[in-house]
């Protein structure tokens, strides 16, 4: 079983540790990191199996040794056109300058993955060189750089080698027929996201197993998902073609491409887990095309035929109803921020995954705080605050990460603590019109309101202030002077008639107007 991935210059990955289980869900936004993970660990397991492979032929020291070639082609579950593209920011070298001297170092991308077996624990690592467009280089991880004794390199145990790795993308579909194909061009079909070519191949292997068993309980689940009752798959000589049918409710035989996308998704991973035993699925979306109570019941079959197997299942999700399932029993990590393991049912975090969108999570993380305000107009009156007062906010009020929360001090908490499980150091400002809600002020979320019911009720507060934005409607309307003095004089007039200078405003269509 795998307990641990660490990850450095991979993709979006600076250097993360991601904590492992039997299962974990990597749970959170679209965009967050977590198919990134997978693809980590996917391309840990083609480097190791490319290293082996060539031990086996030349049986040298790995510290003598050259490091394999591994070509973009061989990539087949993290397809990139350009080996660049695995590199973080697209950086492959760095270039400094040393005692005048200008020097290069390559940006190596790191993978360790650390596992436990029959109760002993290991660690493999390796180190990934970009060589060109095409290709890169893979060897074991340094532990120390070279000096006069050479350089020395993690060891490659022997129980990670007896690992069986497969990443399983979401159901594309099913093809119309599919041509007989051996064990290892199915798993290149697979890794290639050609999943519509494969499912009735991955059945008539369950099928033509040593035990029959095994097939019979794959059909009893999927009649209890689903309804329905498989048929055995045949293999058509003739045409070098498997074949496969089910039955629905009422006895009718169709053809499997006739079934739901939910049924063959649910399908293509059942399979493989009866198909190949004691492996690590990295299964992306397990609850694609599934409504809302299958994607419950498709959680606890797939953990339950892992166990079964003696299978380990490492899955990403951004399923309300998955993270539920999950959180009081599994290995959870929110892919907020930096990956880190939720602890509970998450509660905070399910509902940050409701309505906060990943632009937010951006934000915050570029910004470091946010600014809690009713609406619009708020922000417009402080900036013309600060600026008529030359105040120093003016620079942070050009470019603030704001909310707009209606005035609702609950919104703008659940909000902020959503955003904190991404980034616990972000800091918040809530600023409310008059309210009769009890203000908290925890020292990372600060809450003021205003002692006028509105804000704009601060602007009329005096004579005079109502005069310069007479004057400057005039300007706007060059209406002449003549028309000024007669505006002005006319509120003078209304002013002396108030008996309360804090008498409210109300709003017209020609603007503000004293209310009689």
């Amino acid at each position: 079983m795998l307990t641990k991935l660490i990850c450095r210059n991979f993709k979006n990955f600076d250097e993360v540790e991601i904590e492992l289980g039997n299962p974990v869900v990597f749970i959170g936004p679209n965009n967050s990191g977590k198919t990134t993970a997978l693809q980590a660990l996917a391309l840990w397991e083609i480097g190791l199996k490319r290293w082996n492979e060539e031990s086996r032929k030349r049986k040298t020291k790995s510290e003598k040794r050259p490091g394999v070639a591994i070509n973009c082609r061989d990539l087949i579950s993290v397809p990139v056109p350009s080996a660049r593209l695995l590199w973080r920011d697209l950086q492959v070298r760095n270039v400094k300058r040393v005692e005048g001297k200008q020097r290069t170092q390559n940006v190596r991308i790191d993978i360790i993955v650390e596992g436990v077996t029959d109760g002993k624990n290991w660690q493999c690592g390796f180190e990934f060189d970009y060589a060109n467009q095409e290709s890169f280089y893979c060897r074991p991880l340094r532990v120390s750089e070279a000096d006069e004794k050479g350089t020395e390199r993690m060891l490659v145990p022997e129980e990670a080698g007896d690992l069986s790795v497969a990443f399983l993308p979401p159901m594309s579909g099913l093809a119309s027929n599919e041509t007989r194909l051996d064990p290892g061009a199915i798993n290149v079909r697979i890794g290639e996201g050609r999943t519509a070519e494969v499912l009735r191949n991955l059945c008539y292997q369950v099928s033509q197993g040593p035990d029959m068993t095994t097939w019979e309980k794959l059909c009893g689940k999927i009649t209890a998902l689903f309804g329905v009752q498989l048929d055995k798959p045949d293999y058509i000589p003739e045409r070098g073609e498997v074949t496969m049918n089910y039955r629905d409710e009422s006895g009718i035989s169709l053809d499997l491409s006739s079934s739901g996308r939910g049924l063959q998704q649910t399908l293509l991973l059942l399979a493989y887990i009866a198909a190949h035993p004691k492996s690590v699925l990295l299964i992306d979306e397990p609850d694609a095309h599934l409504e809302i109570l299958r994607q419950r019941q498709i959680y606890q079959i797939l953990t339950e035929s892992a166990t079964e197997h003696d299978s380990q299942i490492v899955a990403a999700s951004h399923s309300e109803v998955i993270l539920n399932e999950a959180a009081d029993r599994d290995v959870v990590i929110a892919f907020l921020g930096k990956p880190h393991r939720i602890d509970g049912r998450g509660s905070q975090l399910l509902k940050s995954l409701r309505t906060i969108g990943f632009e937010e999570y951006y934000q915050a993380e570029q910004q470091g705080w946010v600014l809690y305000l009713e609406g619009s107009t708020d922000l417009a009156i402080l900036r013309a605050f600060a600026e008529k007062l030359s105040h120093e906010v003016i620079t942070v009020l050009e470019r603030p990460y704001v909310h707009y929360i209606g005035n609702q001090p609950t919104e703008a908490r659940k909000h902020f603590y959503g955003l904190r499980e991404a980034k616990p150091d972000l800091v918040g400002f809530c600023l409310f019109d008059r309210i009769s809600d009890q203000l908290q002020n925890p020292p990372e979320l600060i809450e003021y309101a205003w002692q006028k019911r509105e804000i704009e009720n601060y602007i009329v507060s005096s004579k005079q202030v109502l005069i310069d934005w007479l004057y400057a409607k005039a300007e706007e309307r060059t209406e002449g002077p003549l028309f000024l003095m007669h505006w002005v004089s006319t509120m003078e007039k209304r002013l002396r008639r108030l008996k309360k200078p804090e008498k409210p405003l109300v709003k017209s269509r020609l603007g503000y107007q004293i209310s009689k």
